[in-house]
């Protein structure tokens, strides 16, 4: 691998992917709450982007040194130019749908715009409701800035008493008791839904939070929010466990440094520099400069009572028939499943089935984001109460999900599951079920092997595969994958899965070159991959050997993706598209030529250095061809989209696939019709 391989800047790729979110709120095609949704999602990106990428490169800057310091010093000043034009973007996408929101009869008003009837409602409102949730504080040069919370929204209050003095406040809103917006009255003689966010609520009453306390004349308030680092610190005290050692983390993280501080173009610059000045921002924070609302991710939430304001909801077809064993189902051909366009329902009751089976013996999973009232989890809790041995390795380390996951661990470990908090090093991130059951004077395998997690919530809008087998081969393997991570010492060899951080990679590699020799001897050669990221560069080095030799490599990227496209004598012969659309493509695909034997792999892994060298990751075959043919004709359609993917060319510039008449495709509705052609389960191809 060359150190000079030509890489895209992966953070400045991110961006360009929250570009592609961005457009969907300017896509005036898209149902107007799906865009509302959509300015949520951007916004909740961002904030993400900022407490974990920009906060790695600041931390770059800060102790790095001569070339290096001022590469990411430069590296800071190209993300902040580009957040603020997207920026820029998103409060006139805002401003767009707040009037396109009112031509379907949802009115979003301002303090401003109160009628006297809904005034009157809002005061109410504000002291019932608001008023004894508030807890001002008081700003100077004389006081510490108290502890704030990067989760939330705050005011930045500018007070002048009636005597002509002037004092400065700040108050948090408090949107994690009250809903950030408010229905309210609509005007007289109109029957349309209204609402006022809870920001212009206080906006309204501004003075009456301050009336007891000062002579006020005037108030005025600005909002503004941080982003700290989001870094986990753990440490390495072999003596203190894992559990420990995230939770004091954690605590630590409420504390970090900020790494920006978004507010309010509008606020005056003495109270601006007061506010920074307690934040204690240094040389190398970013400040972004807005609008008046930020914590515009509550638009994800925001509420839609008209259907046809919204993409229709699909119903998942039916995965498997639900009056039939399931172990009776495996036995007869493996199950491939794609969801969301297939049920959940199979996965949960695959272990709802095997937790009350009188022949099962033993399951093991694992966990990295569950949704919050989880049936996978009260299904091993029941496996448990029906003295089966359950263990279930949960990762503490999923970011974002920490705290939940300890709470899940706990509600687990306390059922009587063997929990098991990963491996000293790496995040377990692989999808895997191993179920073992008593059949006659044996016990088989039934398990499962995915892209995605087990998560009922995130699985209605994920797109993610699942195999579930009786193959006694892969079986063994992924019996032993959870065998290595109880008892790091052992190296198990896996007869069909490659199992970072061994052996993903150099079978990655292997299958690449392969195709790089075939095409070298003249035959046919073709990569055909998917995945959420594409930045490790040791991949993309092949990737470009591989275009050279004239391989055929075509790749779908949702995320970053560094390989720097479409440049003539770097880049040849590789063409890669995005898409967004209602649903968040997830899974991770890889497809090979082969010599015409076409390989097809399944992976929990990205093409990120992370995942190939400090994961416990999981790639596996598919091995039925009916199965080769359905992932192939999926891919093939996600490729021909006419409406939803973009071009990643050299800049990134998310230029969209023109649409060609003889070649419509929306390739998230053609997959559905696909789908439901073949019937409401994927059956055995061979």
């Amino acid at each position: 691998m060359s150190d000079n391989t030509p890489l895209y800047p992966k953070e400045l790729s991110w961006l360009s992917f929250n570009e592609r979110v961005l457009q969907e709120v300017e896509d005036e095609s898209v149902p107007i709450i799906e865009r509302v949704r959509f300015l949520g999602i951007f916004s909740n990106n961002l904030d993400e982007f900022f407490r974990v990428r920009v906060a790695d490169v600041r931390r770059l800057a800060t102790f790095a040194k001569g070339e290096q310091k001022a590469h990411f010093s430069e590296l800071l000043t190209s993300i902040n130019e580009k957040v603020l034009c997207l920026n820029r973007r998103s409060y006139a996408a805002y401003s767009k749908v707040l009037g396109d929101l009112d031509r379907h009869g949802i009115h979003i008003v301002n303090e401003q715009q109160l009628s006297e009837r809904q005034r009157t409602f809002v005061e109410s409102y504000f002291h019932n409701e608001v008023l004894p949730e508030l807890e001002p504080f008081f700003i100077d040069d004389r006081k510490n800035m108290p502890l704030l919370n990067e989760a939330s929204i705050y005011f930045a209050i500018y007070l002048q008493l009636e005597d002509g003095s002037e004092r400065f406040a700040a108050l948090e809103i408090p949107t994690d008791t009250l809903p950030r917006f408010v229905v309210i009255p609509p005007r007289e003689d109109c029957h349309e839904k209204v609402y006022i966010v809870l920001d212009n609520i206080i906006r309204a009453c501004l003075v009456d939070v301050f009336r007891y306390v000062l002579p006020i004349a005037r108030a005025e308030a600005y909002m503004f929010k941080i982003s700290r680092d989001a870094e986990l610190e753990l440490g390495e005290q072999i003596t203190q466990n894992i559990l420990d050692r995230v939770t004091k983390s954690l605590k630590k993280r409420r504390h970090a440094d900020p790494v920006r501080l978004a507010y309010d173009a509008s606020m005056p610059e003495t109270l601006l520099n007061l506010v920074k000045k307690k934040l204690k921002m240094g040389r190398y924070d970013s400040y972004t400069p807005g609008g008046r609302y930020h914590n515009s991710k509550d638009f994800m939430k925001f509420p839609a009572d008209h259907a046809r304001d919204r993409y229709k909801p699909m119903v998942p077809l039916q995965a498997l028939p639900e009056r039939e064993s399931i172990f009776n189902i495996l036995c007869a051909g493996d199950q491939l499943l794609y969801f969301p366009y297939h049920d959940f329902r199979a996965i949960t009751n695959l272990l709802i089935s095997a937790a009350i089976d009188p022949e099962v013996r033993e399951i093991r999973i694992n966990l990295y984001r569950v949704s919050q009232n989880s049936r996978v989890v009260a299904a091993l809790i029941n496996a448990v109460r029906n003295n089966k041995t359950v263990i279930a390795v949960v990762e503490l380390q999923a970011r974002f999900d920490e705290l939940a996951n300890i709470h899940w661990s706990n509600e687990l470990r306390d059922a009587g599951v063997k929990v098991i908090y990963g491996v000293p090093g790496l995040k377990v991130h692989c999808k895997l079920i191993s179920i073992v059951r008593r059949e006659g004077n044996e016990d088989r395998f039934y398990s499962h092997l995915g892209t995605g997690n087990f998560n009922e919530s995130t699985a209605r809008v994920y797109c993610d595969f699942s195999l579930l087998t009786s193959d006694q081969v892969l079986g063994r393997d992924v019996y032993n994958v959870f065998e290595f991570i109880q008892f790091t010492h052992q190296r198990p060899v896996y007869q069909r899965i490659a199992v970072s951080p061994y052996s993903n990679r150099p079978a990655l590699l292997h299958a690449i070159d392969r195709e790089i020799n075939a095409a070298n001897s003249g035959a046919p050669a073709e990569l055909f991959f998917k995945c959420n990221n594409l930045v490790d560069s040791e991949v993309i080095e092949r990737l470009y050997r591989a275009g050279a030799a004239g391989v055929k490599v075509r790749i779908i990227v949702r995320s970053m993706c560094t390989l720097v496209c479409d440049t003539p004598g770097l880049s040849d012969n590789i063409r890669v598209i995005s898409l967004v659309d209602k649903y968040l493509e997830h899974a991770r695909v890889y497809l090979f030529h082969n010599g015409g034997d076409e390989q097809v792999w399944l992976s929990s892994a990205d093409l990120m250095t992370r995942n190939l060298d400090h994961r416990v990751e999981v790639t596996f075959p598919v091995a039925d061809r009916g199965h080769r043919e359905t992932v192939r004709k999926i891919m093939e359609l996600q490729w021909s989209d006419s409406y939803k993917a973009r071009i990643l060319d050299a800049q990134q510039s998310n230029t969209r696939i023109a649409q060609n008449t003889e070649r419509d495709c929306r390739a998230q509705d053609a997959i559905l019709r696909y789908l439901k052609r073949r019937g409401s389960t994927i059956r055995k191809g061979d």
